[in-house]
């Protein structure tokens, strides 16, 4: 045991916990925690300039990295500015842990108006996190930090919440430090895996859906082998990008609101193995999984199992634990799969040219984008349309290098993800995609950038609208447009003005050669773009259907 404030507590327990970054914005009932910092040389301290970007960085850096993000925010305003990209990661099962402080003690559940006081606060983040609690014993504080690192990490990640009030971080108590232990990963039923493996081998059509929860458990190499011995082709969600190479030979690409390679594959599938994805089909398609196709299902969450659509077989399991498990019982096999290479090859082009006919300058700049990226680079495709494109025609090569928002679809969490992501791998190229206007929720954080060296790359597109809304108000409200234009800054301008590299396209054309200037620069870089506002894909009608989707 040692004498130790809350405060020294709660940061002793993060580092033997392994956690090295922290992304935060001070204040009056967490500044103990600020001073327990200053003794902790190994944890490095981001402050940002507001508490929803100290979570999305936060989440880019769990999500790149497989380590825990961690958030510091006061109470009341700060927690609430924070809720939507706790709500983000939640969406995205991210393991990111915020940590707030609280009113006094003797203050809490009164309701009297003490400063940054939210009643229930608590009650605010449970259906956004996976678990959150709160301490008024100093004592306990380790094994708080404790219980939410397994929370965060046991089964499906997804983010937690933790309260310490400000006189517990004040006071001090002789306090026992815990040591750091491995989170529990599930293993299958192996009844249900010889049952999956019995119809995976007689399927003439299989088909593997990857989701998410391939990224978090890491199965990029085993999902490769699992493909090549069912001789199975893998489509992903957008969440699921670099779950498998998108240059892989048994990869044909991603499923996004009707678009992309399923409408050559699903129809045709018997058995259809889905790993760690929701299964939600939004739009629901004339493709989706019909009732007489076999779905087998892997996901660590047991809740999902029962969700939009049914399964014949359901495994709760780690993805890896379950590919692996598979792969195992498979052996030698040989199932009765009759994809052929030049069939895939044809979906591939199909898919690949349904894309480019509806939206050809996207994928143009699309692929200018990913020609002068590394194999490696990481990509934050931002709720802007390039960046919804991407989700189809932006080839991830790597696994943990592209994330989306998911469900959440949080306009303006792009840029400070981005940033997040980027501190966690520094020497890994960083790109984010936004728009105009995603881009101003957190432009302040080009500060951030500048004073902490975090350069990455932010492409702007700025076409001086709420681009999908304005398209909404023409295509189902007669162009009834209100609410959707935008005054912006120059965007290349504001960037100097902060000390970042500032670019500012005068055509399309030029973005090749300012994204390679880009890359190279040795401070964070903003290059806006020009660009006319077009359909983003779930508002075009996909291939075989003729009405719009709304």
């Amino acid at each position: 045991m040692a004498n130790l404030t809350g405060a020294q507590a709660l940061i002793q327990s993060l580092a033997r916990e392994g956690v090295e970054v922290v992304f935060g914005l001070p204040g009056v009932q967490i500044m103990e925690i600020y001073d327990a910092l200053y003794e902790q040389p190994g944890i490095r301290l981001i402050t940002v300039r507001h508490e929803q970007s100290a979570a999305y960085m936060a989440d880019g850096y769990a999500r790149t990295t497989g380590r825990v993000g961690v958030a510091l925010v006061v109470p009341g305003p700060g927690a609430l500015n924070a809720a939507a990209a706790v709500g983000t990661a939640y969406a995205t099962s991210s393991p990111v842990m915020l940590i707030s402080g609280q009113v006094d003690s003797a203050m809490l559940g009164q309701n009297r108006g003490a400063l940054h006081e939210v009643n229930d606060q608590l009650d605010v983040f449970r259906p956004i996190t996976k678990w959150n609690a709160r301490t008024t014993n100093a004592e306990e504080i380790p094994n708080l930090v404790h219980m939410a690192m397994q929370q965060v990490l046991d089964g499906r990640p997804r983010p937690v919440e933790i309260e310490v009030p400000f006189d517990i971080l004040q006071g001090s108590s002789d306090i026992e430090l815990l040591e750091r232990e491995g989170t529990i990963k599930q293993s299958p039923d192996p009844a249900r895996v010889k049952e999956a493996v019995e119809l995976l081998a007689r399927a003439e059509r299989p088909l593997i859906w990857a989701g998410g929860g391939c990224r978090e458990a890491d199965i990029t190499g085993e999902l490769a082998q699992l493909a090549e011995a069912l001789n199975a082709p893998v489509i992903t969600t957008p969440e699921g990008k670099g779950a498998i190479p998108e240059n892989h030979a048994m990869s044909v690409g991603t499923f996004y609101y009707g678009h992309g390679a399923a409408y050559y594959t699903l129809p045709q599938s018997d058995v259809i193995l889905a790993i760690g994805s929701r299964m939600n089909m939004n739009p629901r398609t004339p493709w989706s999984p019909r009732p007489d196709q076999a779905i087998i299902r892997i996901d660590a969450d047991p809740e999902e199992l029962g969700r939009n659509v049914e399964s014949r077989v359901g495994m709760v399991a780690d993805a890896k634990l379950g590919v692996n498990d598979i792969l195992a019982e498979w052996g030698g096999a040989t199932g009765a799969s009759q994809w052929q290479t030049s069939e895939l090859d044809e979906i591939r082009r199909k898919a690949t040219e349904d894309t480019r006919a509806l939206a050809p300058l996207q994928v143009d700049l699309i692929e200018t984008i990913r020609a002068e990226l590394d194999d490696d680079a990481i990509m934050v495709a931002g709720t802007t349309e390039v960046a919804y494109w991407g989700h189809l025609a932006f080839p991830v090569l790597k696994p943990r290098s592209y994330l989306t928002s998911s469900y959440f679809a949080t306009l303006g969490y792009a840029f400070p993800t981005a940033l997040g992501a980027k501190v966690g791998n520094p020497n890994r190229q960083v790109v984010a995609t936004i728009g105009d206007g995603g881009f101003m929720y957190a432009s302040s954080e080009l500060s951030t950038a500048v004073q902490e060296g975090i350069n990455l790359v932010t492409l702007v597109f700025n076409n001086g609208l709420l681009g999908a809304s304005r398209a909404d108000q023409m295509n189902r409200y007669q162009g009834r447009a209100i609410g959707t234009e935008l005054l912006n800054p120059d965007f290349a301008q504001l960037a100097e003005v902060y000390g970042a590299l500032g670019i500012k396209l005068s055509d399309r054309r030029e973005l090749g050669p300012a994204l390679r200037d880009a890359l190279r620069a040795e401070r964070p870089a903003v290059i806006e773009v020009p660009m006319p506002n077009l359909r983003p894909p779930f508002q075009t009608p996909p291939h075989g259907l003729d009405a719009v989707i709304g």
